[in-house]
């Protein structure tokens, strides 16, 4: 687990030093590519006091106040990487459909403000969790199933009324995940019906490749999403150990593979690293 943080720090503080000290990377791709990277170490530095005291200190104890701050801040992270990619399947739309306004379309003012429309969306669709999960008595133990707090897991543990936490939860599980799948989803139909249309096969090879790195970064956030649902939904009865490693999966994978992706597989970025390289060897 700590290797596992230790990577998601190093590989995203890479991406984020990168793209602001190469001046080739300016631009609304990987400007982008530097807000995911900067939400996926609020994914990682969410879980870290937590995480860290129960591996490396074994302390399980965490205060109540505390595990709703935590559990606040790892689904508005969470919630916020969705609403990421969908500006980038954006991005990817503009570029492919619509290439002579790419640079009119997303100016860095724009840009800038889908960034706070993402944040002020999770910001306040999350902002009731706390306060729903507070109102409710507590009798059915105090021990979690992970090493972090989610809204899943005290609803576990609570003795109350959970109906409204339960409805509201599945509110906005479908007002972001679901909403946001869907227009990633249209995006690439649209994206796949233009690319199509082009005559020359190397030239839709070229413009499909441009999306490849952001087609794995979805993959590597939703997978995980919908094998923790559907376990939820239809293996109720399975080993805690089950989804304690799923969710795991779910909020650690995508952090430290996408630092990966994109450098695989995106040339510029590929470029970027090996001129910090060679500089560092000069």
């Amino acid at each position: 687990m700590e290797a596992s943080l230790d990577k998601d720090y190093k590989g995203n503080l890479s991406i984020l030093a990168l793209v602001i000290r190469e001046p080739p990377l300016h631009q609304p791709m990987y400007y982008f590519l530097s807000m995911l990277s900067l939400n996926d170490l609020g994914v990682s530095l969410s879980t870290l006091p937590t995480v860290l005291a129960t591996f490396c200190f074994n302390y399980r104890q965490v205060g109540f106040d505390a595990c709703l701050v935590q559990m606040f801040f790892i689904h508005t992270f969470s919630f916020m990487e969705s609403g990421i990619l969908l500006a980038m399947s954006f991005d990817r739309f503009v570029a492919i459909c619509d290439p002579l306004r790419y640079s009119t379309v997303l100016t860095n003012s724009r840009i800038l403000a889908l960034g706070m429309g993402i944040l002020t969306k999770s910001f306040t669709t999350l902002f009731p969790f706390p306060f729903l999960v507070k109102r409710l008595p507590f009798c059915k133990g105090n021990v979690l199933h992970h090493s972090y707090c989610l809204h899943p897991d005290l609803m576990k543990v609570a003795c109350g009324d959970i109906r409204v936490n339960n409805i509201y939860g599945l509110f906005v599980v479908i007002f972001t995940y679901g909403v946001d799948s869907v227009f990633i989803l249209l995006s690439y139909a649209l994206i796949l019906r233009a690319v199509l249309a082009i005559a020359s096969q190397e030239q839709r090879l070229k413009a499909l490749n441009t999306c490849i790195s952001h087609i794995c970064a979805v993959l590597a956030f939703y997978v995980p999403i919908i094998a923790v649902s559907m376990i939820h939904r239809f293996w109720k009865s399975a080993p805690a150990v089950v989804h304690v490693m799923m969710s795991n999966v779910y909020l650690f994978v995508p952090p430290m593979l996408n630092p990966i992706i994109y450098s695989v597989k995106t040339k510029e970025i590929r470029k970027g690293i090996l001129k910090v390289f060679h500089k560092s060897q000069t």
